[in-house]
This record gives C-alpha cells, structure tokens and sequence, in this order.
C-alpha cells in the first residue's frame, strides 16, 4: 500500500512538473500523464485517462493559483530574452530536446545544408523540472562541431555575458552552464 501510494505520489509530481514545464501543450501532458499512470499504477490503468485528465487539470490550477503571486517579469522570460540574444550569435537554442543525441542531429542537419551553427545551446525536460522547483537550469553549450564549451572558451564567456545581461547569474561548472533561475512559465491565457 505504501509503495501504492509512493507511486501516485511521482505520478502526481511528473504531472505537475510537466504543466508547469510548458513544454507540451495540455492533451500531450495528459497522455504522458497516462501513460506514466500504466505503467507506474497498473492497477489503475483502467482509469488512467480520467485520472491524468483531473491531475493535469488540478496542476494548473495550482500553476494558475501560483502565479498570481510572480512578478511582472519572471526568470523564465528573462531566459527566453536572453535565448533570443544568444540566438543573434548563431548559437541554436534547444529548450526541453530530448537528448544529446537531438542536438547533434540539429548540428549534423545544419552542416549538412552548409550552414553550421556557431554552436547550440540545450537542456533537456527534466533540466527545466529542476528549474520549476530548484532555481537552477543547467544548458549544455556545444561549438558547432559538438566539442564542448570550455572555461575560457570566447562562445562560453559570450554566453554567459548575455544572460547576467539578462539579470541570470550564471557560471560554468562540471561541463554545463548553471543558471540561476526559476522555471515560471505562466499558463496561456
């Protein structure tokens, strides 16, 4: 029973992480929620889509709730500013790409049409969980040939100019770029 209710309790934070994520529109979060539901709560699998339809309901309305408090002018749209600046430099932005293995593919498709980025910039949907809840987004910076960013590196310190630009501290540490920054992407009106 305590493994039960264990399990509705991750199944229940994925649902909430992902609505306040944004990444997915909210028929994708509730199949994905679904689908966490059969697999994580087998013995309510028959009720999976009126349960995934009333977790993901409830998680915005918390989110709605939630974000009456932000400010005018929240972190997340200080990253999106700042990912468009970064964008200026020919760095491709990935927000919420499913792995590495999709950035190179986004790297490798642009060589091949003989326009490789200067480099790409990317995180993954669990990087911004991290961010919804811990304040933290780490972002993978890549040249455009995949070699990593290094300390020193100019697209590294260019970089991390444009989001302290943006009011994002930001520093280089064990091979990522670690920003501090809530994840608060306000539902769509």
């Amino acid at each position: 029973m305590a493994d039960q209710a264990l399990a509705e309790q991750h199944v229940r934070e994925f649902a909430r992480a992902s609505v306040r994520a944004g990444l997915l529109d909210t028929d994708a979060v509730r199949d994905e929620v679904r689908q966490a539901i059969e697999v994580e709560l087998p013995a309510r699998a028959a009720e999976s889509t009126d349960l995934a339809a009333a977790w993901v309901d409830e998680a915005r309305e918390e989110l709605r709730a939630d974000q009456q408090g932000w400010p005018e002018a929240t972190d997340y749209e200080r990253l999106q500013s700042a990912f468009a600046e970064i964008e200026l430099l020919d760095v491709v932005v990935l927000q919420g790409c499913d792995d590495h293995w999709s950035a190179k593919a986004v790297l490798d498709e642009r060589a091949a049409a003989g326009s490789p980025p200067r480099g790409i910039a990317w995180f993954t949907p669990s990087d911004v969980w991290h961010a919804v809840d811990e304040g933290m987004l780490e972002v993978n910076l890549w040249h455009g040939d995949t070699a990593n960013a290094a300390p020193g590196d100019a697209l590294l310190d260019a970089v991390i100019g444009i989001l302290e630009k943006h009011g994002l501290a930001a520093h280089f540490d064990e091979g990522r770029i670690e920003v501090d920054a809530h994840w608060h992407k306000r539902l769509a009106s």
